[in-house]
């Protein structure tokens, strides 16, 4: 077996490749229409996989896609916008204008192409005409800081929006709409991933205004009065305009974690995926990691050693200092703070689509070693998490992960190994 930081990044970057749109794409492809195929998308993935597809269209395309700035790919007749992400700016809602304009006039032979994936709900954005768009900004902003999870938040955002929650379909009606998906969201949920554009929407604007509620969010009288209007409530289940939209998942984050496993499996390492669909507080998710790490390290339960331990899913973040840092730096300072030097565990946790949170690296690494070194600089992890501070804790240890954009996004990728026999020797500190 490589050394420990080396094996958990082969981990990282064969569930990352597992991820890739290029791999998958091809064989999810509709049938050729008579008419016009119009492709629309937004995500961090969306310019990978407008350039998949015209790699493999057999015929004629136009259209227009939206993704995080520093994530284009190029196209040859797919337009590409770079736009803001996690809160959207005005490129992201003048492309989506652009999008809605380009469905209006389809006729009942053309087809829509929608390529969707994580990021999309900030990336195409259209407030409901009641509101502006920078009432949806402060939303947006009061709920990252929340701790409201992925579902919370899509459903929030979908009722204060012109494109979320199915209307993308209804827009595009009588056009047949065929949306390939990208899954970042705990149980693949086409309609929570990217809010669901082309999908009926099962939440309610009551749903809406009780998670308000629910995290203490005071999002002013405008947005209160919208929601609480009824009139952005969102198309249902059986709606005439959904009659002709399907949706195909193309790559799941469990797909990200078998592909880990069969890596590590081929190490001569046992693999354990605990789950791939993990949501929370990420310091609460590392307790319970730590707890289940520390068992099989001690008692060979539940897994013999050497183990890796895998899972994905979406943790969350409630913000309440003024550090910097996403929610994978967040649970590894949380994770090596509950180990606190626990011989024989290694970990990693990473976002796959190389973005922690807003800042420049994917996530980091933790080792026996990381509480010591970190007290011989004179930082305490536990001061570090009290301010969410993770990316200056594992900034000046050497140890975070940066690969830049990977233009996919499967969501969280977490391995922790647990090899107590090469503790003392394999590994330990930064590379």
């Amino acid at each position: 077996m490589p050394e420990p930081k080396d094996f958990l990044l082969d981990l990282f970057t064969a569930a990352v490749r597992a991820a890739s749109p290029w791999e998958k794409l091809a064989t999810y492809l509709p049938e050729p229409p008579k008419g016009r195929t119009v492709v629309v998308g937004a995500g961090k993935a969306a310019a990978a996989m407008a350039a998949a597809l015209e790699q493999n269209w057999p015929g004629k395309l136009e259209g227009l896609v939206i993704t995080r700035y520093a994530h284009a790919v190029p196209c040859r007749d797919i337009k590409v916008v770079e736009a803001g992400h996690p809160v959207p700016d005005d490129a992201a809602f003048l492309a989506t204008q652009q999008i809605l304009e380009s469905v209006d006039e389809l006729g009942a032979d053309d087809l829509v192409i929608a390529l969707i994936s994580g990021g999309g709900s900030a990336l195409m954005t259209c407030p409901t005409p009641s509101i502006t768009l920078e009432h949806k900004r402060a939303v947006t902003r009061a709920l990252l800081k929340s701790g409201a999870t992925i579902s919370e938040m899509n459903c929030v955002r979908k009722h204060l929006s012109s494109v979320k929650g199915g209307r993308l379909a209804t827009r595009a009606y009588p056009a047949r709409t065929v949306t390939l998906a990208v899954s970042d969201v705990p149980g693949d949920d086409p309609a929570v991933i990217a809010s669901g554009p082309t999908v009926a929407d099962p939440t309610t604007c009551d749903d809406a205004l009780e998670i308000l509620d629910r995290y203490g969010i005071n999002p002013g009288e405008d947005v209160i009065r919208c929601l609480q209007s009824g009139d952005t409530e969102t198309p249902k289940s059986g709606a005439p305009e959904l009659s002709r939209a399907t949706t195909k998942v193309i790559v799941t984050p469990q797909e990200a974690l078998e592909a880990a496993a069969n890596v590590a499996e081929a190490a001569g390492v046992n693999a354990y995926i605990l789950s791939d669909r993990m949501e929370g507080e990420a310091r609460d998710i590392a307790l319970a990691h730590a707890a289940i790490a520390s068992q099989v390290a001690e008692r060979s339960q539940p897994f013999p050693v050497p183990a890796v331990i895998l899972s994905g899913g979406e943790t969350t973040v409630t913000v309440r200092g003024e550090g910097r840092g996403g929610r994978n730096a967040e649970f590894l300072l949380a994770l090596a703070n509950a180990l606190d030097g626990r011989p024989g565990i290694f970990a990693l946790a990473c976002d796959t689509d190389g973005i922690d949170g807003t800042e420049d690296n994917a996530g980091a690494c933790i080792d026996p070693t990381t509480i010591s070194r970190a007290l011989s600089k004179g930082m305490f992890a536990r001061a570090f998490l009290q301010e969410n501070d993770g990316y200056s804790f594992f900034d000046s240890l050497g140890d975070l992960i940066k690969t830049g954009p990977t233009l996919t996004n499967v969501n969280d990728f977490r391995a922790i190994l647990v090899d107590p026999k090469d503790a003392l020797t394999a590994g330990v500190g930064p590379r």
